[in-house]
């Protein structure tokens, strides 16, 4: 309301404005009061000012499976209703240059294998990690989403946030970390944003309407099924064990060539009697732990993870026990016949810093549109290791190799997206030593099924080629009948000089490098160190040499390749 003098200048003024030119007034005066205070605006719709930023604000987000999209579409949708003036990217298509300019940023970013970022993220992290330039004018808040299950639970939003921080960003609020039933927690996290800019504004926040979660559950969703077939891939004298696995799923398994599937695997038998029996327990007693409430017995065999625990579980155990225990890795039996408790009541806390067995995802190595949906391959490498010269294999892998025909199995899909076949008319790359070749044999099979025309060609590599060439017989088949145009091939240990897949690419350089220019596709899977990184190194090394390009102008070539989906890798 203007005082009296003030409104009476101002009719004197406009007596004379035409009809037209007051309509322009009336808008230009509308945004100067918009200007005169960088966070208030006029609402989209029209109605009262309210809510808003004229200063930009950032909302992204880095996702695998699409629920980090899902959360950061619907918020953004909510916050314009509110009258907030939000930019929503996926991280794949965020500009990195424009990190130092911005005043308000909200990331949504998920958690992928072992701790790292989704693909889609993954320039941003690093970005994020290799810049020196402090960000002090940033205000900042992070949405992980993650799976607890799994031991880096969050970890990628738990990085960004951090080096947010150590840049002399300002936290606007703290790092919100959700599970796989993220919705409620996902919620309050956005709430305490709208909040931040209505104690920014002084308006009051309208009522946020809930985020709808009936496009898909949250879960897992799991499959009961059956060990079909399980057999030992490699020859006698071999010093692997591969098994190829078969899954009859029940009825049909929503799945596709470069997935994965995932596995809870049961502890043995013999390690939680031989437990329950050191520690004087009655193994048909239920305690509630965090997560479930199950007898000891139950959650000793199906929830909780006894094998190699991590120096935090054992400095955990040492407190508990009033023991020294030297800095090492152990697996519970270990702790229990070492360093035994004091009394058997003290088996609830043991087990209540045990972490959960976290499940173990396998490249599927079957095609449902080849082999069909009902049915899912796997192709599963024995892990072993030593322990005071004791020889001890992987849980999941020493489980599922001693699975026999009929037994039934608990295990769910996990989309891959990032790692997907392209047109038909497209070149295929497919660089797989070992278990790698799990999902180019799913690959193969789909490219043929589909009746493809791109050319396909498959580098392979193990130990020796009498012993360990896993499925030869059909490669060798494909690459007869023209469905593989080629085949190149390492055997390791086959020669005095040891010679790998990495070698392989780099001897036929040329041709390789025509393929990529022409507009083939390269997918590499299998361990990341040091095979993956090997052969990346090579790749480059082939950009570098063929293209005559400096080594940072080959780098940012692969790059580009991965940012176009012509450059994907699926490692361990």
């Amino acid at each position: 309301m203007l005082a009296d003098n003030k409104l009476k200048r101002f009719h004197q003024l406009i007596d004379d404005f035409s009809y037209e030119e007051l309509i322009w007034i009336n808008g230009y005066l509308a945004g100067l009061a918009v200007n005169s205070n960088p966070l208030i605006g006029v609402k989209p719709n029209g109605s009262e000012n309210k809510s808003a930023s004229t200063k930009k604000i950032s909302l992204v987000y880095g996702t695998e499976t699409g629920n980090s999209k899902r959360v950061a579409l619907q918020f953004a949708g909510i916050a314009r209703k509110q009258g907030l003036n939000v930019k929503v990217t996926a991280l794949d298509q965020y500009k990195l240059d424009d990190l130092k300019n911005e005043n308000y940023l909200f990331i949504v970013i998920s958690t992928q294998g072992d701790g790292e970022p989704p693909p889609q993220a993954k320039l941003f992290y690093d970005h994020l990690h290799q810049l020196s330039l402090p960000l002090p004018n940033l205000n900042y808040s992070v949405l992980a989403l993650g799976d607890s299950s799994y031991p880096q639970f969050c970890k990628t939003g738990e990085d960004v946030d951090s080096r947010l921080d150590a840049m002399g960003s300002k936290r606007i609020l703290p790092l919100q970390k959700c599970d796989v039933d993220y919705d409620q927690d996902a919620q309050q996290w956005f709430e305490q944003v709208l909040k931040f800019f209505q104690q920014q504004t002084g308006y009051d926040v309208e009522t946020i309407p809930k985020v709808e979660t009936t496009h898909q559950p949250r879960t897992k969703k799991f499959y009961e099924g059956n060990i079909k077939t399980n057999i030992n891939l490699n020859d006698r004298g071999s010093n692997k064990q591969t098994y190829h696995i078969e899954i009859d799923g029940n009825g049909v398994v929503e799945y596709e060539a470069g997935d994965a599937l995932g596995i809870i695997p049961l502890n043995k038998k013999i390690l939680v009697d031989f437990i329950i029996s050191l520690t004087g327990c009655d193994g048909n007693q239920i305690i509630e732990t965090q997560r479930v409430e199950a007898t000891i017995e139950q959650l000793l065999t199906r929830h909780l993870n006894i094998c190699y625990l991590n120096a935090a579980v054992v400095k955990k155990y040492a407190i508990i026990t009033g023991h020294q225990i030297p800095d090492n890795r152990y697996d519970l039996v270990d702790l229990v016949h070492e360093y035994p408790l004091r009394d058997a009541s003290q088996i609830t806390e043991v087990l209540n810093i045990l972490s959960p067995i976290a499940p173990r995802l396998y490249s599927i190595s079957s095609s449902p549109m080849a082999h069909g949906p009902e049915v899912v391959h796997l192709t599963v490498s024995r892990h072993s290791f030593r322990v005071k010269e004791e020889q001890r294999y992987g849980l999941c892998s020493g489980f599922l190799g001693e699975l026999p025909v009929g037994t039934p199995i608990h295990f769910y899909i996990r989309r891959n997206r990032s790692f997907k076949l392209p047109l038909l008319d497209k070149d295929v790359i497919m660089i797989g030593p070992g278990t790698g070749i799990a999902p180019f044999r799913a690959f193969l099979a789909e490219r043929e099924a589909t009746g493809a025309t791109g050319r396909n060609w498959l580098f392979f590599g193990d130990q020796h080629f009498t012993t360990d060439f896993l499925y030869q017989v059909e490669f060798q088949n494909l690459h007869s009948t023209g469905v593989l145009n080629k085949l190149s091939l390492a055997f390791s240990r086959d020669q005095a000089d040891k010679i790998y897949v990495q070698h392989r690419i780099l001897e036929q350089a040329t041709e390789l490098f025509q393929w990529m220019k022409g507009g083939g596709h390269v997918y590499i899977c299998g361990t990341k160190y040091p095979n993956g990184k090997d052969i990346e190194n090579a790749i480059l090394q082939v950009i570098e040499q063929e293209g005559h390009l400096s080594q940072e102008e080959a780098k940012n070539h692969l790059k580009q390749m991965e940012q176009e989906n012509r450059y994907m890798k699926d490692v361990y």
